[in-house]
């Protein structure tokens, strides 16, 4: 068994893309998929008004918008490895999403716009990466374009994220003159030819010898002595490239290429595969699990309602930490005290998903959920502990949810617990007399109008959405705590999550200070009361 399992663990590279907004992780992502044989045509971006849409946007709403609003696991094998691709929200309203996702994940590949260089949720989501410690890739995209100079972005990767780089290779060329990339280790230039497919299918490429008379023959005198300059001067002044760094989190490892055109996106997904690190374990509540343990365990980052309409079901996102899940094994449920039948497992591409007889660790397995999973939930087999790596938020936007049409409140409430148990939103009960319809919070703005769209489109009911103004939501624990009793002028109101837990949503910062002065025999707490502080991120 242990040579089996060393050697499936090995083979797997489970990583996330994280970027700002339009720096092109959409596009990236398929041509990934493009070139790990997933897909045989890609959807290019101009090609969505030809209602051609993005592998990883499944959903209504992101084919309308066109933007990503939820996570989607991609799965696919490329030269004897097998690969979990979870692409992320770029939107920063759905950074929690992300969050969670970048916890299921053993690497980041950080993509930034060569133009625009690192921009404001880039440097979030690098801060989330750095603190779990996982090693980072940079690919400098859209080199089809005229942007900074290389150097720039090397040094503002250090200046602004406090990360060294180390350019595995080197764009030659840029905008409509960008010809190809200089492999530093083989000394040869990866040469491209776009042939007007927009990148539709796998780029010509083909290696020269940068030292060849072919490649003096493509370059200008004055293009070629610039490329030679900055190679030596990445040289003699660069950093030496460790592998220990880059599993470190230390030093990052860089590509540059277009992802529109293709080019340099096989070069870098050898080298990404070569030099990202196999599946890691997880800290636990019993110390460190490797990945080794002959015992399978898991933990689910993720819950998702409605990916097939027309069956209304649910998926539990599980990441598997060790052992061997296989096809109708049972394990013990630590939040439920019980064992449970993990049943009908899948592996995904996108909406599209496969049934399966087996997986390893680094690898994402959707559940069928009838409702008895709950994101951070951990699933074992053998001795129990819990897995703490999945974060937790505190809501900063509310707002009070009705339903147009009474005769359809039920179907709004279904939604809603639905929503609520994915960690889309969070469902808040009034306590004042009268005040039935719920306070829905959120971390983001943006996740009212996917929370109008898809309780309107998945469940069939249309709803109002009242904003509230309240920015702060403190769990509250205390023997002497009247929960009925505390709100105050109307800078904040006291209301109950889905456990019962009393909570006081706050108007600002001053609020909630005067409220800590004026009861310092209560606690207030940014996460609820039943959570573990080590799985919380307060603010983002």
């Amino acid at each position: 068994m242990s040579t089996e399992l060393d050697r499936e663990i090995a083979r797997r590279r489970t990583f996330a893309i994280i970027s700002h907004p339009d720096a092109g992780k959409t596009t990236l992502t398929e041509k990934l998929l493009l070139y790990g044989g997933a897909i045989h045509l890609a959807g290019s971006v101009k090609a969505r008004r030809a209602k051609r849409y993005a592998t990883s946007d499944w959903m209504a709403i992101e084919k309308e918008r066109g933007i990503s609003v939820t996570s989607s696991v991609l799965q696919f094998s490329y030269r004897d490895h097998a690969v979990n691709l979870l692409d992320t929200p770029g939107h920063q309203d759905f950074s929690e999403d992300t969050y969670r996702t970048l916890s299921a994940a053993d690497a980041a590949v950080m993509l930034i716009d060569a133009a625009k260089g690192v921009e404001p949720q880039t440097i979030k989501l690098f801060k989330v990466c750095r603190l779990r410690g996982i090693p980072i890739f940079t690919f400098a995209n859209k080199l089809d374009r005229y942007g900074r100079a290389p150097l720039e972005l090397m040094d503002e990767l250090e200046q602004v994220l406090g990360i060294r780089a180390y350019p595995m290779n080197w764009p030659i060329g840029s905008g409509p003159d960008f010809r190809g990339v200089y492999d530093r280790k083989s000394k040869h230039v990866h040469v491209f030819t776009a042939e007007g497919r927009h990148g539709e299918t796998e780029v010509q490429e083909r290696l020269v010898p940068w030292d060849s008379d072919e490649m003096r023959g493509m370059l200008s005198q004055s293009e070629r002595e610039k490329v030679s300059e900055d190679i030596e001067l990445l040289d003699i002044g660069g950093d030496e490239f460790s592998l220990d760094k880059v599993r470190q989190g230390q030093l990052s490892p860089m590509f540059f290429g277009s992802a529109m055109t293709n080019f340099g996106v096989r070069p870098f997904l050898d080298a990404f595969l070569e030099l990202a690190p196999p599946p890691s374990g997880r800290e636990s509540s019993k110390g460190f699990i490797e990945p080794t343990r002959e015992k399978f365990a898991g933990f689910v980052f993720k819950i998702q309602a409605n990916m097939d309409p027309s069956h209304r079901d649910r998926v539990a996102f599980l990441r598997v930490v060790s052992g061997r899940y296989d096809k109708g094994m049972s394990a013990f449920h630590t939040r439920l005290e019980k064992s449970v039948r993990l049943a009908k497992p899948t592996q995904f591409m996108a909406s599209e998903r496969t049934s399966i007889d087996d997986a390893w660790p680094g690898d994402v397995i959707g559940l069928f959920d009838p409702g008895q999973y709950r994101i951070g939930d951990t699933l074992v087999d053998g001795d129990t502990f819990d897995f703490e790596c999945v974060p937790r938020f505190s809501p900063e936007h509310f707002a009070i949810v009705r339903s147009k049409d009474p005769m359809k409140r039920k179907q709004m409430e279904k939604g809603l617990e639905q929503l609520a148990e994915e960690g889309t939103i969070q469902i808040f009960q009034q306590l004042q007399m009268g005040m039935k319809d719920p306070i829905v919070g959120v971390v983001g703005q943006l996740q009212f109008e996917v929370l109008q769209y898809r309780i309107e489109h998945e469940y069939g009911a249309n709803i109002l959405v009242d904003k509230l103004p309240y920015a702060h939501a403190r769990w509250v624990v205390g023997p002497k705590f009247d929960a009925k009793a505390f709100d105050w002028e109307g800078n904040r109101q006291t209301v109950q999550d889905r456990d019962g837990s009393p909570l006081v949503l706050f108007r600002d910062e001053w609020a909630m200070h005067h409220a800590l002065e004026k009861h310092p025999e209560l606690t207030f707490l940014a996460h609820a009361p039943q959570l573990k502080a080590s799985s919380v991120i307060v603010s983002h």
